[in-house]
């Protein structure tokens, strides 16, 4: 009997203590993480009268939907903010990852001659920028997009840092006998792209459209500099300016008296957490149609062999 043979045979007399072990770590590891969460949306549904005499408990004596109708009383407004917010997630998820996908594959190419001016011309842009007020120039003057969805979707649209990561993914799982079969049966460079690349390359473009879907659902700052109109303004601004305006009337009851009662009634901790949820919770749904590439494409994407 061979020395490995007897190792083997050791390894799977003790594997389900260490499986075991592994998935009670992973379990504790994975509860820290969903915690924080779930005892938001607990604090989300408390009584705000019993959270302020007893504080943050993991069951409260009393649930309350108070800071739910709080902020429902936006109504049409609060709708009007989650259908923009989808809209520019969805269309602009998509319009990224194909701009960096075609980007990266281009400079991927070892037969494209200008592939190091165009890297270097991406990674340039990672380490400096034009500046807040030439780019809202250009927006709101050159472009003409104030008050207009594309000021939600082009400044997110292309990020140096995407296209990087699925360059390497491009160089690494995409070898150059695929391209020249491809070549070979007549298919010209888009139709490469289309029927042979992007099959191979849903790990790495799920990890890319994933990060997309966050940048864009969780944007604010860009309503803050490109729209007016409150029929354009995003799920994450619009909260934003409910917080302010919860603030607002915070700092100023003392000088106000009819913002006592309006103070008095106003489920100010629930709230936001209530505003949490909200923006996050819709989210968390998109996250298992990526988990099933995303680690594949975030680790091949980020190492080179």
């Amino acid at each position: 009997m061979s020395v490995g043979t007897i190792k083997s045979r050791d390894f799977h007399k003790l594997s389900p203590a260490w499986n075991f072990i592994f998935h009670a770590v992973a379990g504790i590891f994975a509860l820290l993480c969903v915690f924080p969460f779930l005892f938001v949306t607990i604090i989300s549904f408390t009584d705000e009268a019993t959270l302020a005499s007893n504080g943050y408990q993991i069951i409260p004596e009393k649930w309350s939907l108070e800071a739910y109708r709080y902020l429902f009383k936006a109504g049409d407004q609060l709708m009007r903010s989650y259908g923009v917010t989808i809209t520019i997630t969805i269309v602009g998820t998509i319009i990224g990852v194909v701009c960096s996908a075609l980007f990266a594959y281009a400079i991927s190419r070892r037969n494209f001659k200008y592939r190091n001016f165009f890297a270097f011309f991406a990674f340039f842009t990672m380490l400096f920028n034009g500046g807040l007020v030439p780019t809202y120039i250009v927006m709101t003057q050159l472009l003409g997009l104030k008050d207009s969805l594309w000021a939600l979707i082009l400044p997110l649209a292309v990020n140096a840092f995407y296209i990087m990561i699925l360059r390497t993914f491009f160089s690494t799982m995409v070898p150059d006998a695929i391209i020249e079969s491809g070549k070979i049966d007549g298919a010209g460079e888009f139709g490469i792209f289309f029927r042979l690349v992007l099959p191979l390359s849903l790990p790495g473009l799920a990890t890319i459209g994933l990060f997309c879907t966050l940048g864009y659902w969780n944007d604010w700052f860009n309503a803050l500099l490109y729209i007016d109109s409150p029929n354009l303004v995003p799920l994450q601004s619009m909260l934003m300016r409910i917080e302010n305006s919860m603030q607002f009337i915070m700092k100023n009851s003392q000088n106000a008296s009819l913002s006592v009662g309006v103070l008095q009634s106003m489920p100010q901790d629930t709230s936001r957490m209530a505003m949490v949820v909200l923006a996050t919770g819709p989210i968390v749904f998109a996250y298992p149609f990526f988990q099933r590439y995303f680690i594949q494409g975030l680790t091949v994407g980020a190492v080179k062999e």
